[in-house]
């Protein structure tokens, strides 16, 4: 439970307005304030400035919703100027946490803890409970975002639907269409279902017409036709509400929103009753031959006051109670207390550490300590002093204490996608995939997997279909090491090498689910001639339960229907996790000289360099 004496900062911020409030408690919001965007140069000095009009308050953990992708630290506004840092801006305001999320995630994040009474329902339909939820709204932009069922909670979808190609389905929006053609080369969902499209399609219904005076703007054209004093801007309004049904229906049969389909923003909740009588339902149903399966699905306008603050505050929660629990958290904690302990050198590092965590993580050993101006021995001797056995240690722990903010996702690939869009997600559904297998990675786990590489006097690899280029790569790594392998992705071959392998053998099985019956057959013809199994597989497979070692790697392809492309990265990813790791054993072994190839934690070795637990991989200069 939140207590008065750590309250905490919630913002959502869009185009034209930051809105700020305070949280005491859990879903209550006190001194809440709406500031211009314009009135400030940046939205740290808006932020500095609603903290002004709180103080004394002082507060340690702030979460932000913006109308923008967030990818990464920095942060650039699609609809506004503004642009920044997110570590950068926390350290300024001296802040512990600060957590920015895109404010349709976070308003998909609320659904669940929004009041029946804060939601109005627009025509028929039955939700179905623990379905997927859509979520859609106008505003300064076209947000677009879904909810999926995850056990006893909710992952949200970062997508940017907004922008999928626009389609008409009637001479009105043909006539829009083709004037908007004259401006943009690609007219998106976005381009019409926001605040600017308004205007525009008031403009495409009157370009008939001599132009008198200046073009009347989006609440203008909302209030003539609330007050139906306006045939244009009625026929303007009309046109918006049909083309929203038409986009929260697509949205409905691309997620299968059977929970239902809501409708934020700034736009339509204020239209009260004309959006319920307006053809937004009718359009909604009209889906052809799959009118039937919409016609069951309910649409619902959302009622509530600040709803995203709701999201943003469960967001911020789930990620101070995952720091709470993890090793980066307590490392931190670990070396505030020990630090007048250390030396004074070690101290100087001890402080790089505690104001910037990130680039100690993602840094050399020579850049941290030229940051910290010490030496490299003393950089070591700081991370066995905090309870490490060396950097890469440290690393590990300091890494799952500095994870991303926001649920992990996985965006739907639509036929609607441009090549562009396409790219983004497959690039941004395999990086959130490797964020989530650096924040599961198991110390024990990858501990127990090298002591068995390091111990076997030779290693056979099996894999079929797909993974078969995983075991190849395997092979080719370990064979650079000089350890005797092969790779065997036929049944045939698979059964002879199954049939010499011995105690001294090591079997690396590597496959997506882990329940390949040929597979498993394969796995305790191994075991049973005494060798050792090592799986690179999924978590809870039955190949993880029966192996003496498991690396896991979580992701949400589905093999059945279609290529994998994120689990094959993730495994690759696993084997040079194996290798680097298994060749930094060798170099505690021998020294501090690392043979000629080899990798070690620092940046003398050429052609390779380990920054982060992101990147483990080897690069080879020939």
């Amino acid at each position: 439970m939140i207590t008065p004496e750590s309250p905490r900062l919630i913002a959502d911020i869009g185009g034209l307005y930051a809105r700020f409030a305070i949280e005491f408690e859990r879903g209550q919001f006190t001194h809440q304030a709406s500031l211009r965007c314009a009135d400030h140069a940046s939205m740290e000095q808006a932020i500095r400035a609603y903290l002004d009009s709180v103080a004394p308050l002082k507060v340690a953990h702030a979460a932000i919703a913006v109308a923008n992708p967030v990818e990464g630290d920095q942060v650039r506004m699609t609809n506004y100027h503004w642009q920044f840092s997110i570590e950068e801006t926390r350290q300024s305001l001296g802040l512990d946490t600060l957590v920015v999320v895109n404010d349709f995630t976070a308003l998909a994040m609320a659904l669940p803890k929004i009041s029946p009474s804060d939601a109005r329902q627009v025509g028929s339909g039955q939700a179905v409970s623990n379905s997927v939820i859509g979520l859609l709204g106008s505003g300064t932009g076209l947000g677009v975002s879904g909810l999926i069922p995850a056990g006893d909670s909710w992952i949200s979808l970062g997508s940017e639907g907004g922008h999928t190609s626009f389609s008409p389905r009637d001479a009105r929006e043909i006539r829009v269409l083709e004037h908007a053609w004259k401006q943009f080369d690609h007219v998106s969902f976005e381009r019409l279902l926001s605040g600017s499209g308004l205007e525009l399609i008031h403009q495409a219904l009157t370009s008939a017409k001599p132009i008198s005076g200046e073009p009347l703007s989006a609440p203008e054209i909302t209030r003539r036709a609330l007050e139906l004093k306006d045939t244009e801007c009625l026929a303007t309004l009309d046109v918006f509400c049909n083309m929203l049904g038409t986009a929260a229906s697509n949205l409905a049969v691309t997620l299968g929103a059977l929970g239902g389909i809501y409708i934020g923003g700034s736009i339509v909740p204020r239209l009260g009753e004309f959006f319920d009588r307006s053809g937004f339902r009718q359009r909604f149903e009209d889906k052809g031959r799959f009118s039937q399966y919409v016609e069951h699905i309910p649409t619902y306008v959302i009622t509530a006051e600040n709803p995203t603050f709701l999201g943003v505050s469960a967001i911020l929660e789930a990620q101070l109670r995952t720091l709470q629990n993890s090793a980066g958290s307590a490392i931190l904690s670990q070396i505030r207390r020990l630090r007048p302990q250390l030396s004074p050198a070690e101290q100087r590092v001890a402080d790089l550490v505690l104001a910037q965590p990130r680039s100690v993580l993602n840094d050399p050993i020579h850049d941290i300590a030229l940051a910290a101006e010490v030496s490299q021995p003393t950089v070591i001797r700081f991370c066995r002093s905090v309870g490490c056995k060396g950097l890469s240690d440290f690393k590990l722990r300091l890494a799952s204490g500095l994870s991303v903010s926001v649920p992990i996702t996985h965006t739907q690939v639509t036929l609607d996608d441009s090549m562009l869009e396409l790219g983004a997600k497959v690039l941004g559904n395999t990086a959130n995939a490797v964020l989530q297998l650096r924040n599961e990675l198991q110390r024990e786990s990858i501990d127990k997997a090298i002591d068995l590489l390091a111990e076997a006097k030779r290693v056979e690899i099996f894999a079929v279909g797909n993974y078969a280029a995983v075991a190849q790569d395997a092979q080719m790594k370990l064979l650079r090491l000089g350890v005797p392998c092969g790779a065997h992705t036929t049944p045939h071959l698979q059964q002879l090498t199954a049939d010499v392998m011995n105690s001294d053998s090591l079997a690396i099985f590597i496959s997506s689910g882990g329940n390949l019956p040929e597979l498993l057959e394969l796995q305790q013809k191994v075991s049973e001639r005494g060798a050792k199994v090592l799986a690179i597989t999924a978590n809870q497979s039955l190949l993880a339960k029966r192996a003496d070692a498991a690396l896991v790697a979580e992701h949400n392809e589905h093999a059945a229907t279609h290529l994998p492309m994120v689990s094959r990265v993730l495994h690759l990813l696993l084997v040079d996790i194996l290798v680097v790791g298994l060749e930094m054993r060798r170099v505690v072994g021998k020294g501090t000289e690392a043979p000629r190839g080899n990798a070690s934690t620092g940046s003398t070795s050429p052609g390779v360099r380990i920054a982060s637990p992101l990147r483990p991989a080897i690069s080879h200069s020939q």
